[in-house]
């Protein structure tokens, strides 16, 4: 009883947020893949027992434990909502009381409701990213994209989740070996195979050394029963929505659509060498590099592909910065934090109100003072000269990543579906590199055009609010009114940025969509917008880590623009689809 008693309000709110979930689950119908049956104990434990006398027993064992971790018990769907709302059932509940107690009580007292809820979110990020590393799978993938957008979540959940980036606990060595030599021939592949370069949701990555035959030094494998895995998954989160998260479930149903396209590196590898073919005959093929699959020794588990050599474009700004500091990354990641933090959330950064790089310069100066008391004057204008050059360089690689990413789009209308900060690298070469395009998005001929057109008009020096609207409806969007002003907002909004809504009082784009839908909702978005605002979400965000208020439009107006010239302009309107890249239509050339 002295256990019980510890924290009583705790479990039984867990257990009463957690049982209407759960009983859908236990009901719910069976994943589109059977699970695998386990073979008995006792055969397990001869195979384990004769391994070592029997090298052809030892490769079937080999085989069986890829099944085994491949396999999904009929249980374990519930076994896992349970483990999740078990952890996350209090947490919630926990949100939900402070939210009803703010109802009737110190509503009139805003930091008080401040302090608080920033407690609660320094209290329950940590227990969050425990419940992520413990059921992995599509909680990873939740976790990434939250920790991208400072703007949407807050920040002590954003500080806790950048470690899922890259940091993923990767899978145990044996199960590697077993997969691989399941799918290709090992010994005549592999000279060596070696250290994990990064581990992620849906797989790992590692660095090895192939034979001379072969060349190539990267060897993508799949989790085993990640797909299943995933299928399930959807099916807590969209539990998790249901209960307390109700504006997600449109978003819920893109990501799914999206995201169960990427469990075959047969068909990663080609969208691979199709970007890359489309790179090489760009003006972008001496700045950027995308890697080269061997598709010969590809399976739907194991993706081999060339090795790029870099680090991470949000690394690489974070370590010249600490260089600058005398090697201090803490007063680095101070300085890039308090600058993202100061531009979520200004109300003044309109495009005639940004703020001037003299006063960006002073802050800086003001933040080398913190952490360099004994600094010389011209120790100090040594270093803010040094940051100087360092924060051009980090933004001439970002439009170079803007101008090339848009070309895919409206040029070619084939790009990375789920750019994020971990895809994009900075080559000791000089080039940008652009990484894992299993989410590899196509637009077709009428849906590039229509999307070009919203462009072109956003990018003007003076915006025609007539023209956007009338774009935005030619593409699809529809409105409940048809309000062309709401309607040219929407289209910044998904297309430019969010300086408009700061600008009205808006802290952040979740903020300023919520007050567009109260207005005139927008009850009909076309698939592609969804994507492409996405990533137009993602340039803004890491702008904002180089302390830039981007406008995407303003960089993508000109592939536009050439798109529209080459092609014709198009008015029309079609019931708009996006589909991932056919493995026939995609390019096979080198």
């Amino acid at each position: 009883m002295g256990r019980i008693r510890r924290r009583p309000l705790r479990w039984l709110l867990g257990l009463a947020v957690s049982a209407a979930p759960l009983f859908g689950l236990a009901v719910s119908a069976a994943p589109p893949t059977s699970a695998h049956r386990r073979r008995p104990a006792l055969v397990r434990g001869l195979q384990t027992a004769l391994a070592d006398a029997s090298p052809a027993l030892a490769s079937s064992r080999k085989r069986s434990l890829v099944e085994r971790e491949s396999s999904v018990h009929p249980l374990l769907p519930a076994i896992r909502a349970a483990k999740f709302w078990r952890r996350v059932g209090p947490i919630v509940a926990h949100y939900k009381l402070t939210e009803a107690w703010f109802k009737v009580a110190h509503r009139g007292d805003a930091e008080r409701r401040r302090v608080t809820w920033e407690r609660l979110h320094k209290m329950h990020a940590p227990e969050g990213l425990d419940v992520i590393l413990e059921l992995r799978g599509l909680f990873v993938k939740i976790g990434q994209l939250m920790s991208s957008r400072a703007d949407f979540i807050p920040r002590p959940y954003v500080d806790a989740f950048s470690s899922l980036q890259d940091t993923v606990p990767p899978n145990d060595q044996e199960i590697i070996d077993a997969i691989l030599r399941e799918s290709l021939d090992f010994d005549g592949v592999f000279e060596s195979f070696g250290e994990v370069l990064g581990s992620a949701s849906i797989g790992q990555v590692h660095k090895a050394k192939l034979t001379p035959k072969f060349g190539g030094d990267t060897v993508k494998v799949m989790h085993p029963g990640a797909e299943i895995r995933f299928w399930n998954d959807f099916q807590i989160f969209r539990s998790l929505c249901r209960v307390a998260l109700p504006g997600w479930d449109p978003i819920l149903k893109e990501l799914e659509q999206q995201m169960m396209t990427e469990f075959d590196y047969v068909i990663e590898a080609r969208n691979l060498q199709a970007a890359r073919a489309n790179i090489l005959k760009s003006p972008f093929a001496n700045r950027v590099k995308i890697p080269e699959p061997k598709i010969e020794l590809c399976s739907p588990s194991v993706l081999v592909m060339e090795y790029l050599d870099g680090k991470k474009l949000a690394d690489d700004v974070e370590d010249k910065l600490a260089s600058i500091l005398d090697g201090d990354k803490a007063m680095a990641r101070k300085v890039l934090m308090a600058k993202q933090r100061a531009l979520f959330e200004s109300k003044d950064v309109g495009r005639e109100q940004k703020k001037s790089k003299t006063s960006f310069y002073k802050e800086l100066s003001g933040l080398l003072g913190e952490g360099s008391d004994n600094l010389t004057l011209a120790g100090k204008t040594s270093k803010i000269f040094k940051l100087m050059a360092m924060t051009r360089d980090a933004r001439g690689k970002l439009s170079l990543l803007l101008d090339a990413t848009g070309h895919q789009i409206f040029v070619d209308g084939l790009y990375n579906g789920d750019v994020h900060p971990g895809n994009v690298l900075v080559l000791k070469c000089g080039r940008l590199g652009l990484i894992d395009y299993g989410q590899t998005r196509r637009l077709e001929k009428h849906d590039r055009l229509a999307l070009a057109r919203v462009v072109v008009e956003l990018g003007k020096r003076n915006v025609d609010v007539g023209k956007v609207s009338a774009a935005m409806r030619n593409f699809g969007f529809q409105s409940r009114d048809s309000n062309d002003v709401n309607t040219a907002k929407f289209a910044a909004l998904y297309f430019d940025s969010d300086a408009e809504g700061k600008k009205e009082g808006f802290p952040t784009p979740q903020r300023w969509l919520n007050h567009l839908n109260s207005v005139d909702p927008m009850i009909v978005v076309p698939d592609p917008a969804v994507f492409v605002a996405r990533t137009s979400f993602f340039f803004r965000g890491l702008g904002a880590l180089l302390q830039q208020q981007l406008h995407t439009s303003e960089s993508w107006r000109s592939p536009a623009q050439r798109s529209l010239c080459a092609e014709g302009d198009y008015q029309g309107l079609y019931n708009l689809g996006l589909t991932p890249l056919p493995v026939d239509d995609a390019d096979t050339s080198g």
